[in-house]
Parts: C-alpha cells; sequence; structure tokens
C-alpha cells in the first residue's frame, strides 16, 4: 500500500511539474489562464450570428463587413494613430513610407472627432493651392467626412495621378468655409527640400518628411555644406509631419558621438524599453546649430529637435511642436491586412515624453498664419520675390522669415564669439 502511494505521489508531482512547465512556455493553454479573451469572442459571435440571422437587410448583414467594421471601431476607440489596415491601406501606407504614391499631398490628423491638417507637403497640389496646418477636412467631392474613419478618408483623398478630387475644408482661424479643386499627382516626396548656403557661412537644410531615403539623402546635403565651408547650421522642421524612426535616429546621429543615446522608447511592460543610440553615422559635428520647428512639426521631427535640445547641442526656434510621441508598430495579417497599433511612447535621453506635450523652442517666434502663407509662397516662386509682381499676382508683398531670420542672427553670434576666441588662443576657430 505505501508504495501504491508512493506512486500516485509521484505521478501528481510530476503532472504538477509538466503543467507549470506547459503554464510557464503557453500561458495561454493555462487552466488558470484570464479567459477574457475567450469570454468575448464568444459574445462576437453571439452578437455576429443574431445580426446576420435576423437584420433586415441581408446584404448589409454580411459576416465578413461586419467583421472587419468591428475590427475598425475596436481599434479606433484606442487613440487616433491606431488603425486596422485593409489590403489597399496597407499598401498605400507602404508607399508612403518608400516616398512616393498618387495624390494631394497631405499630411491629416484625427483631433477630437475632426480630421485636421499637420501640414501640406511642399510643392505639392495641396500647397499650391493655398492650404494651410490647422485647415480641417469637412467634405471629399461633397461627401461629408464626419462618418468617415481615416482610412477611408485617405483612400479617397489619393488616387489615380490627372484624377479630379473636391476637397472642402474650414479653416478656424478666420471661421471660412473653402473649396479647392484639386488633381492628383505622383507625389515624389524627396526628404530634403532645400540645401544651401547662406551669407556668412551659414548652411540651411529643410526636412520636410523622414522616410527610408532621409538619412542618405541629409548625410549628402550636410557633406556638400561643409565642403563648401559652412559654419554653422539651421536644420528647417516646420511643418515636417514625421515618418520613420530609424530616419530620425540617422538624421541626429552626425551630431552625436558613437553610443550616445538619442531616443528612447517605453511600452506597456517595464522590461520593453528600447534605446536608439548613435551608430554608424555618429560624427560628433560641433557646429553651431539652430532647428525651426512649429505646431506641424511632429513625430519623427519632434524626436530629432527633442535629442538635440535636450543634450544643449542645438538652439531651437519657433514655435512649440504638435507632441505626437508614440510609437505605432506594424503588425502583418492574413489577406495583405494590417494592424496599425501603438505600442510604446518616445521619450527625449532626459527622459521628457514628447506625447501630447511637444518641445518648447528655447527662443519662442510666434508667427500668423498670413506669415507663413507668405513665407511658403515666397519658397515655391523665388522667381517672383524680388519683383513687383509677386504682389500683383498673390496681393501682398513679400514678407521677411522671422523664425529663420532669428536662428541666423543667433547663430552668426556664436561664430563671432568662437572666431574671436580661437583668435585669442591662437587656435583654430573651426
Amino acid at each position: 500500500m505505501l508504495k501504491r502511494i508512493l506512486v500516485i505521489a509521484c505521478g501528481c508531482a510530476c503532472g504538477l511539474i509538466i503543467a507549470a512547465a506547459v503554464t510557464r512556455l503557453f500561458p495561454a493553454l493555462s487552466p488558470w489562464a484570464d479567459s477574457s479573451v475567450e469570454r468575448n469572442v464568444a459574445e462576437f459571435r453571439r452578437v455576429l450570428a443574431t445580426v446576420e440571422a435576423n437584420y433586415v437587410d441581408a446584404k448589409d448583414a454580411d459576416g465578413d463587413a461586419l467583421t472587419r467594421a468591428a475590427f475598425d471601431g475596436m481599434v479606433k476607440s484606442l487613440d487616433p494613430h491606431s488603425e486596422y489596415m485593409r489590403a489597399d491601406a496597407y499598401r498605400e501606407l507602404r508607399e508612403e513610407m518608400d516616398g512616393r504614391f498618387g495624390g494631394i499631398g497631405i499630411q491629416i490628423e484625427q483631433r477630437e472627432g475632426r480630421i485636421v491638417v499637420i501640414a501640406p507637403i511642399a510643392d505639392t497640389p495641396s500647397e499650391r493651392a493655398g492650404v494651410q496646418r490647422g485647415d480641417q477636412i469637412a467634405k471629399v467631392d461633397g461627401q461629408s467626412v464626419e462618418k468617415l474613419g481615416m482610412d477611408k478618408i485617405i483612400r479617397r483623398l489619393r488616387g489615380k495621378p490627372g484624377s479630379n478630387v473636391s476637397v472642402t475644408f474650414y479653416r478656424p482661424s478666420n471661421k471660412r468655409i473653402l473649396e479647392y479643386a484639386l488633381v492628383r499627382e505622383t507625389i515624389n516626396v524627396e526628404s530634403v527640400r532645400d540645401a544651401r548656403l547662406l551669407p556668412g557661412g551659414i548652411g540651411f537644410v529643410q526636412l520636410v518628411q523622414f522616410s527610408e531615403r532621409t538619412g542618405e539623402e541629409f548625410r549628402k546635403a550636410l557633406q556638400r555644406l561643409c565642403s563648401e565651408g559652412a559654419k554653422a547650421l539651421v536644420i528647417d522642421l516646420r511643418n515636417n509631419p514625421g515618418g520613420l524612426l530609424d530616419a530620425a535616429v540617422a538624421v541626429a546621429e552626425p551630431f552625436f558621438r558613437r553610443g550616445d543615446l538619442i531616443v528612447y522608447t517605453q511600452g506597456r511592460r517595464p522590461d520593453s524599453r528600447q534605446d536608439l543610440c548613435a551608430g554608424n553615422g555618429a560624427g560628433n559635428l560641433r557646429l553651431p546649430l539652430a532647428i525651426l520647428v512649429n505646431s506641424g512639426t511632429a513625430s519623427a521631427a519632434e524626436i530629432v529637435a527633442g535629442a538635440l535640445k535636450d543634450t544643449g547641442r542645438a538652439v531651437i526656434v519657433g514655435e512649440k511642436t504638435f507632441g505626437k510621441g508614440s510609437v505605432q508598430s506594424v503588425f502583418r495579417l492574413p489577406n495583405n491586412e494590417a494592424l496599425r497599433l501603438t505600442t510604446a511612447r518616445y521619450y527625449t535621453p532626459s527622459g521628457i515624453s514628447i506625447h501630447e506635450k511637444g518641445i518648447e523652442p528655447t527662443i519662442p517666434v510666434a508667427v500668423s498664419v498670413d506669415e507663413v502663407n507668405n513665407v511658403r509662397l515666397q519658397r515655391l516662386r523665388h522667381d517672383l520675390v524680388a519683383s513687383k509682381e509677386f504682389a500683383a499676382r498673390f496681393g501682398m508683398d513679400p514678407v521677411a522669415d522671422r523664425p529663420l531670420d532669428t536662428a541666423v542672427d543667433i547663430l552668426r553670434g556664436v561664430i563671432l564669439v568662437r572666431e574671436r576666441n580661437a583668435k585669442a588662443g591662437g587656435g583654430s576657430a573651426r
């Protein structure tokens, strides 16, 4: 009897050990696991079956369509940046990250139930028509967007190059309704919009987005400006809606030492922190540096500004940035669909969160919407700026780019001090 009891006891112990191991490796198989997912799935199946069996219009009660609509609603309830992406939307996302897609050239965000323009993309139909940051989309081709999701709105705005689309905007700054008839184009977005040497040896680089090619384009522009004798640098991130995290790190790298922390992300789990440090692109470049920002500066652009400000490597000039500091991870699903889900938040090297706070400028320079529009037109039509035709064409005289002028004045002062110190010490001004 004792031997039998020992055998039974050993069997129970082995069973418990095996059960514990299985539970550790495969938590979903544990009999004590949280069964909320199973309960919710069962409840969803009951609701779906009831709708399919009893809804008055059978064609509107298609199970596949209802399931996808449920996915849409579920993910949208989390935050404005998470999205269930059907195959066409996922394809468009890949095209956008590649820097090439067909559309009107506009970056939008869902904010408090409204579709708000973060920024028009430089030299695209939207920017040339006069669309401004802060404008709200009211209609597309005469249809209200009130009940449309972001994916549907984006699909309606995009399309075959050469096709037409009518977009109605509400402009809160003057409470006007504006309707634009736009012709879609192939939007080839070059990250480096402008790279030139300003008087006094100050380099200027404008970045309009962060795509797969941004790091390479920026490094080439930086090398060219340095070879031309740049003594300081202005990076213009105004109306830059962001893009890829890796591209932001690549742009910041030349100003850091290898291994220096540029940004880190933190997810829900304590062990999910990910540090992104300067790698092969590190150069520890010590040029006096100014970054131009405004309320249209978002996401990856805020990472660059935040890292350089946080570590004392740059002065930030302009307006408070947008405050989009969350990480979206893309999970591929069957049938070429995907789930874009917020999985973490960005933090500057000292631990400051960007999300819903933005980056405060070191030197605030507030500008009006009219000033922003005027400077934008000057950049698009620089051939007219020095002539009376500009005022005749656009109904206003050219104005100074005050944030840029402020940044240039600051850098000139830094250059002057460096040169005086170098002369006094007998060393090089560089």
